[in-house]
């Protein structure tokens, strides 16, 4: 009699096989669509490569200016260079940082000079990242519109500025604040 009881459960083990294989090749087309958001990084690569050409034209136009520039306006001019060297290291933990953690690690053997933070930053530091630094390029943004007010007083744009960048900065306080009790800061 125990065999009658065996082969249905040969039956629907035999039957959940095909199911299973199913399954996993499923899993497997989503676990390598990863390498899809590859590209991407990429793509960001070279808009940190075109943005090195609008910094050395930035810095080309910085110089043979400077002789006949005031002081507010050499200001303005590293604030403005300082502003695209911030938005470079944006793009740059963006594309290590993704890449890490969403497509495949990175392995730094071999590269002793490579930073700590590339291979290191999980996703709660991301964010913090991201957004320490937009808050510090939404500040320079400001800084300038301040500088820029004896030339062109509009106090509206300059009210704007300010309240947007008030945002970021309770923003990225309150996402640090919810890491930090959700225990996803470091």
């Amino acid at each position: 009699m125990a065999e009658p009881s065996q082969a249905p459960a040969e039956a629907s083990n035999h039957d959940a096989r095909p199911l299973k294989k199913v399954e996993r090749g499923f899993e497997t087309v989503l676990f390598n669509s990863r390498w899809l958001m590859a590209p991407f990084y990429f793509g960001l690569v070279i808009c940190l490569a075109v943005l090195l050409y609008k910094f050395g034209l930035e810095l080309i136009h910085f110089i043979t200016h400077a002789s006949a520039a005031k002081e507010a306006d050499i200001i303005l001019g590293a604030l403005s260079l300082i502003d695209l060297s911030l938005t470079g290291n944006l793009i740059l933990i963006v594309v290590f940082s993704g890449y890490e953690n969403f497509v495949s690690r990175i392995d730094p053997g071999g590269h002793p000079d490579w930073p700590e933070w590339m291979t290191k930053v999980d996703f709660s530091g991301l964010k913090q990242k991201l957004l320490a630094s937009i808050v510090a390029i939404s500040a320079i943004q400001v800084l300038k519109a301040f500088m820029a007010l004896d030339t062109s007083l509009n106090t509206e744009k300059l009210m704007w500025l300010a309240g947007v960048h008030l945002v970021f900065v309770v923003s990225t306080l309150l996402m640090a604040l919810s890491d930090r009790w959700g225990g996803g800061g470091h």
